[in-house]
């Protein structure tokens, strides 16, 4: 097979890809975007397989370690539950970082054994050296040069420590991915503290370990060897732990979207030093739209987005202002008459409605809500639940309709308007400490302003706090009522006294 056949198949798949991308970014379009993924995917993976540079033994491995991975992936698809897929795509950000820093040693395994040839080409000094390897050293690196190493040998110098660069920077770039994405894994799933916490030093050790990999990459330049890449490795997955151990639970979407961001430049990188032209471009994408996802995310919740990047935020200045009062709970039959009674009606979800899995019984209340009549919408905050869209998927999963389901800036201005919100499992997003406790971890978050309305129901298992470990005066609120217990078994229970 041709170059030039590989190449088409690549700008196709390519299209596909931004075509994949551009659909994701409405509900209505997303599945069949998804599709525009696979197929743009499988059509690179055939491609690549086929190419030119493959040996029929290696694409057998190679296809048949994709089956494997295949097989893998769909077992685990089936068991992640909804509630679990935030963490399921931090734990797939780890494996392309990781991936990032096994490519970027083999290529540099590679490296060591061409670059005698390059060097020979321009040096009669090593050409004389390399005449002396004898025979069978000579035979045994003259069949190394294949494929990657193939393009490899027919290099500059100068190309050649451009490539060197590239390689540095992948693994760089893949190493902070991996740990990052791992400490990311354990805050969503519950296994590690979701608080923000630094060593002793705090971000001096991050720039510290930042500077220490720039004078190795001087030195893995100048041929100090590959133990520079090695300490570099060890230095950067200190960089992502400790980047995103310094970044509170409550921020932890925006940290999956900038490690989205990370896995791509990892991929872009390390497709420049395959010279593999498809890789540099899904990198690009991914990383780009990450960044550009990192960034809205970042204004929305009135975070500097430098900050974000270097795992500055999610700590507190002073002692959060404290709470008084007390918690008022209210049966079912008190909620089934508010909203029977009321014309205007908000429906605020949260991650406790995707682990409760209520989507379904609120997609029936809000039907039968509207059917009488009732004017009926949902509040969706940029970061409610685990990963942006986490809501909205949701939602569009249980059927309810697109054009209720507004975003916090089309609706906030509505709340005063409101006759009864119901707060399904959510609590930060409706934290009015983001606007009144300037010490709160998440002072200057905006907020769905809830507590304007004229009664707030708050459906929640207990009195616990948020993701962000940090207390809620809106419950507290004398507006406010806690409708405790299982969200699903909460609705379940409205529905039948919902009149008509």
């Amino acid at each position: 097979m041709d170059y030039g056949f590989t190449t088409a198949a690549y700008v196709v798949s390519a299209v596909l890809m931004i075509l994949s991308l551009g659909g994701l970014s409405g509900q209505e379009s997303a599945k069949r975007a998804v599709w525009y993924g696979i197929v743009g995917m499988a059509l690179a993976v055939v491609a690549t397989l086929i190419g030119p540079g493959i040996s029929t033994g290696f694409a057998a491995v190679a296809l048949v370690l994709i089956l494997v991975g295949g097989a893998i992936g769909a077992l685990l698809a089936k068991k992640v539950q909804m509630t679990e897929m935030p963490q399921l795509v931090a734990a797939m950000h780890s494996l392309v970082g990781l991936a990032a820093v096994f490519i970027g040693f083999n290529a540099d395994l590679t490296l060591s054994h061409v670059l005698p040839l390059i060097y020979a080409q321009h040096d009669p000094d090593a050409l004389l050296a390399l005449l002396n390897m004898g025979p069978q050293k000579l035979q045994e690196l003259q069949s190394s040069i294949t494929g990657f190493a193939a393009m490899v040998a027919h290099k500059s110098p100068v190309e050649v420590a451009i490539l060197r660069v590239e390689t540095f920077l992948g693994v760089f770039i893949g190493a902070v991915t991996f740990t990052g994405s791992v400490v990311a894994y354990g805050k969503l799933a519950g296994k590690v503290d979701g608080k923000a916490k630094k060593l002793p030093g705090g971000h001096l050790l991050n720039a510290g370990a930042a500077i220490l990999s720039v004078i190795l990459l001087i030195a893995y330049l100048n041929g100090a060897g590959s133990w520079t890449l090695y300490v570099m490795t060890i230095l950067a997955l200190f960089i992502g732990y400790h980047l995103i151990m310094g970044i509170g639970g409550a921020d932890m979407p925006v940290v999956v979207s900038m490690l989205n961001s990370y896995s791509g430049w990892a991929a872009a990188a390390i497709g420049f030093s395959l010279g593999n032209d498809l890789l540099i471009v899904v990198g690009a994408l991914v990383g780009s739209s990450g960044a550009i996802l990192s960034y809205i995310m970042c204004k929305a919740m009135n975070r500097s987005f430098v900050s974000v990047i270097l795992g500055g935020f999610g700590g507190t200045t002073g002692p959060a202002m404290e709470v008084t009062g007390e918690q008022v709970a209210i049966d079912a039959d008190g909620v089934a008459s508010a909203l029977n009674d009321a014309d205007s009606i908000i429906i605020v979800p949260g991650y406790g409605m995707a682990v409760a899995q209520a989507q379904q019984s609120v997609s029936e209340l809000t039907r039968k809500l509207r059917g009488r009549g009732k004017n009926v919408r949902f509040a969706i905050h940029p970061v409610a639940g685990r990963l942006p869209g986490h809501m909205n998927v949701l939602l569009a999963e249980a059927k309810v309709p697109y054009d209720i389901v507004m975003e916090m800036d089309e609706i906030n201005e509505d709340f005063p308007e409101t006759d009864v919100v119901i707060i399904i499992g959510s609590n930060d997003i409706v934290n009015p400490a983001a606007q009144e406790d300037p010490n709160s971890p998440i002072a200057g978050m905006p907020v769905l302003e809830v507590w304007k309305a004229k009664q707030v129901f708050v459906s929640k298992r207990g009195q616990g706090t948020g993701y962000s470990g940090i207390e809620n005066p809106l419950f507290y609120k004398d507006n406010t009522r806690m409708f405790y217990g299982d969200a699903k078994k909460s609705i379940d229970q409205l529905l039948p006294m919902i009149d008509g």
